[in-house]
């Protein structure tokens, strides 16, 4: 956790003026947690980074981030150390901790009901960068947990006790059924890799603002569209088809047209289920098992199915899925 008391080497290190104080954290993530820097020259997010830190992938998609933002993609911006680096050690002697800076912007709590339409147009902006992907794209988006890995778990949390762990089992034949649908993806460039609900965000003027690209990486945008269409449309085939078209009308080039399209999603998806279970089997204390718990509910709430790739594919199915560029 970063100590408060950093706040001035913060300060003083990104060149963000003086009288500075930290208040939070104000925002958690799998990555970090966010607080927010105040000095006499403004307000400033602050990302104190978990484990381990790859300083070479953060320039990179901090170089990204620039990139993108100059096409007019509402983000803030990155901010760098006055010795032009994006990382900064603070705390003084380990453990100390590892912070990057950013523009601070007032948002709105999640919401997966934001304009469809919209979050096409940005996606496709964001798509149309046609950054050079660095690398393979991660097993977190592609790889199935696998029926003897979903097998096992159940097994532990049943000997546990685990409150999911029978429905988590019923579940396991359709997540298997769906593994076998994944895809490799071939049309990979550099894409953001988390746009759940949590990191697209309504700002208090009205607009919307994409957040978090510390995830940013290698990835097909069409794999990537799959999983947008599902989170914001919201099983409404006419939203779906909605933020479909506003995606192609404005030049995207990634496309749905098979159930492959829908990779990203599905494996997402069962690896934080599966990282929630494991958590869950490790926490010490109950607090810690409630947390790891809700990281399991939320795909039995909604499961990801061989049925809910069928009907994102049934809702945007009329406007056709030959591939992009």
């Amino acid at each position: 956790m970063l100590d408060p008391k950093a706040a001035g080497e913060i300060a003083r290190a990104f060149g963000l003026g003086a009288n500075a104080r930290l208040e939070g954290p104000v925002a958690h993530g799998r990555k970090g947690e966010v607080w927010r820097l105040v000095t006499d020259e403004g307000r400033y997010a602050v990302k104190a980074l978990f484990g381990t830190v790859f300083r070479e992938r953060a320039e990179r998609d901090a170089a990204y981030q620039d990139v993108v933002r100059d096409t007019g993609v509402p983000m803030p911006a990155v901010l760098r150390t006055l010795s032009g680096n994006v990382l900064a050690d603070v705390g003084g002697p380990p453990p100390n901790a590892t912070v990057r800076v950013y523009e601070w912007v007032d948002i709105l709590e999640p919401r997966r009901d934001l304009d469809p339409r919209e979050i096409g147009r940005l996606l496709a902006r964001v798509h149309n960068v046609e950054a050079p992907a660095a690398g393979t794209v991660d097993p977190w988006y592609r790889e199935p947990v696998g029926p003897q890995v979903w097998g096992e778990l159940v097994e532990a949390l049943r000997a546990e006790d685990a409150p999911f762990a029978t429905d988590l089992a019923a579940l396991v034949p359709q997540l298997v059924a769906l593994e076998q649908t994944f895809e490799v993806p071939a049309d990979v460039r550099t894409c953001h890799c988390d746009l759940w609900a949590d990191n697209v965000r309504a700002t208090r003027d009205g607009g919307i603002v994409l957040l978090d690209w510390e995830s940013a990486g290698p990835e097909s945008p069409s794999h990537e569209l799959g999983m947008v269409v599902f989170e914001y449309g919201l099983g409404d085939p006419a939203r779906m088809l909605d933020l479909y078209a506003a995606y192609l009308i404005a030049g995207g080039p990634g496309r749905i047209s098979r159930a492959g399209d829908l990779t990203m999603l599905g494996a997402t998806s069962e690896h934080l289920a599966e990282e929630g279970c494991r958590r869950w089997l490790s926490a010490t204390d109950e607090g810690d098992r409630e947390l790891a718990a809700a990281g399991v509910e939320w795909l039995l709430h909604e499961p990801i199915t061989p049925a809910t790739v069928a009907d994102v594919l049934d809702a945007v199915a009329g406007l056709g899925g030959s591939r992009g560029a």
